[in-house]
């Protein structure tokens, strides 16, 4: 991956790089802490949690790279502090510097009547500078709204050029159950695994759509080891949310612990075509190897990616072994005993195999041999997140510099792809940052200001949706435009303007399915 990305980087001009960079702080890791509760009131506690839940999702979502509730954690016991600390300033430090944080977001809230305030701070822990306070209030009862806005506001001091409007981070969890994330945060934080499940449960009763809480519930099943009711529920997920790599590496798992290897293989495979981690590629090879395949392949993808993790090694000496080669397998078993030499079974295998009776012919070469009495391949059971999103997020950065080498127009079209894309899978904060830097490489994009208009018609807001689309066919007469404009026309009750809107679609694209969709709903209600 560091090879890749220094490739990429290598390969680009300078100037065009320069012109595509983003803000020096989205190459920081953050660290979003739990804001103290100072309302006095113990049932609000929980909202402690809800701070960074939010605002680590919404900055992912604008290209910030933060730090998990998992890993933060995992230095909170590192570190010997009790996981529902809420830490000074300098404790604070101590856990950035742990996790190598850059920045670290923390802050408080209080309760008057049933306004919720909040105020939060960003300190630079390089330069150990505070930027200003950040303050936002709003009715309890209407909490994502506020968590939103303050991560909006903290978004916009971090990088001050941040195009996206605050209203496209409101209208990020505009479908989501306020009780659903009430349940979802006390299932993350509750204690009990059976509480935990409980909430978890709770949640996506009340939003069955909402697939953090699928995430959280199918993995509180696999932590307490329940692997057939893990498994469908991490199977939830949607295959293009961003968790989706997540939950089916534990699902792989969940399938291969309940001997579903199947299952296994194909969730193990489609996280490492999208995210080949040597943990998870070797997954897949274990997985295979267990209904018969030949996955020496696999292990020496996984051995290319990590030379130095010794189970990769011993995997590929069995699959060796299974192919009936014998100074193979003793090779790799070389190396399983440099990288871990107590490796008390690897040594056994070697003993095993230097026997010239040991060897089997092979009936059917091609395909491994069952060998029952031979030792198992090794799964990995856990991953680093923190390695996982970073590699993502260098994947992100090389992507950047990619399109950063082609011209404005071609950059400006394959941004807006990237942000359709998005805006098709409900990730409405992601697909606006795509068409408003397709904008900034090409101003003239039609298509990118055809974009700016779902968004805002997305978001509740005609005037500026209607705006963009006219905008938008002020450049070049295009359907997507034109649908928006038929659209916000319907729902005005001007259904001649909205034909009008349809039939001028249908002059640029006579066989565009959704204007003749449209064209067939407006005739349903009797329109000319």
């Amino acid at each position: 991956m560091v090879l890749l990305f220094a490739a990429a980087a290598c390969a680009q001009e300078p100037a065009a790089a320069k012109a595509a960079e983003p803000a020096e702080v989205h190459d920081k890791l953050l660290l979003v802490l739990p804001f103290e509760n100072r309302t006095g009131v113990s049932t609000l506690d929980w909202i402690s949690e809800g701070f960074p839940d939010v605002l680590n999702r919404r900055l992912n979502s604008a290209g910030f790279l933060t730090i998990s509730r998992g890993d933060r954690l995992y230095a909170f016991d590192h570190l010997g502090l009790p996981l529902n600390l809420q830490p000074s300033r300098a404790t604070a430090i101590r856990i950035a510097q742990t996790l190598d944080a850059d920045y670290v977001i923390f802050g408080n809230y209080t309760l008057t009547g049933n306004q919720l305030a909040a105020s939060a701070q960003v300190l630079d822990v390089s330069a150990l500078k505070l930027g200003a306070g950040i303050a936002q209030q709003g009715d309890l009862d209407h909490l994502l709204d506020m968590l939103n806005s303050l991560a909006w506001q903290v978004t916009r001091q971090l990088d001050p050029e941040y195009a996206v409007e605050e209203r496209t981070f409101l209208a990020a969890d505009q479908n989501l159950h306020g009780d659903a994330f009430e349940d979802y945060i006390q299932g993350l934080v509750a204690m009990s695994p059976l509480l935990q499940i409980q909430h978890l449960k709770e949640a996506v009763r009340l939003d069955p759509g909402f697939a953090a809480a699928w995430l959280a519930l199918g993995r509180a099943y696999f932590t307490n080891q329940d692997f057939e009711q893990a498994a469908p529920t991490l199977g939830r997920l949607p295959k293009d949310d961003p968790n989706a790599l997540q939950a089916d590496f534990y699902r792989g798992l969940a399938c291969f612990y309940t001997g579903n290897y199947r299952e296994a293989e194909d969730a193990f495979a489609f996280v490492s075509t999208r995210l080949p981690l040597p943990e998870v590629v070797n997954n897949q090879g274990v997985a295979a190897s267990r209904r018969g395949k030949d996955a020496g392949a696999l292990f020496q993808q996984a051995i290319a990616a990590d030379p130095k993790d010794a189970d990769y090694h011993f995997n590929l000496a069995v699959a060796l072994a299974h192919r009936n080669d014998a100074a193979g397998a003793l090779q790799e078993l070389d190396e399983v005993l440099k990288l871990r030499p107590s490796d008390a079974e690897a040594q056994a295998f070697a003993t095993q195999l230097k026997d010239p009776g040991a060897a089997k012919a092979n009936p059917d070469p091609g395909h491994a041999i069952t060998d029952a009495q031979g030792p198992l391949e090794r799964i990995k059971r856990g991953y680093s997140e923190a390695g996982f999103r970073q590699a993502a997020f260098e994947l992100e950065q090389v992507q950047a510099m990619r399109l950063a080498s082609m011209p404005a127009a071609q950059r400006a079209a394959a941004l807006v792809k990237d942000g359709d894309t998005f805006f098709q899978r409900g990730l409405v904060l992601e697909a606006e940052r795509e068409y408003r830097a397709a904008l900034a490489a090409d101003t003239s994009s039609a298509q990118a200001h055809a974009g700016l208009a779902a968004v805002r018609e997305r978001d509740g807001d005609a005037e500026a949706a209607r705006q963009e689309a006219q905008a938008s066919i002020g450049l070049r007469p295009n359907v997507p435009a034109y649908l928006v404009l038929a659209r916000l026309d319907m729902q005005a009750n001007q259904l001649g303007a909205a034909a009008g809107d349809v039939n001028e679609a249908l002059k640029v694209d006579p066989a565009n399915a959704n204007a003749k969709g449209m064209q067939l709903a407006l005739q349903r209600r009797a329109v000319p």
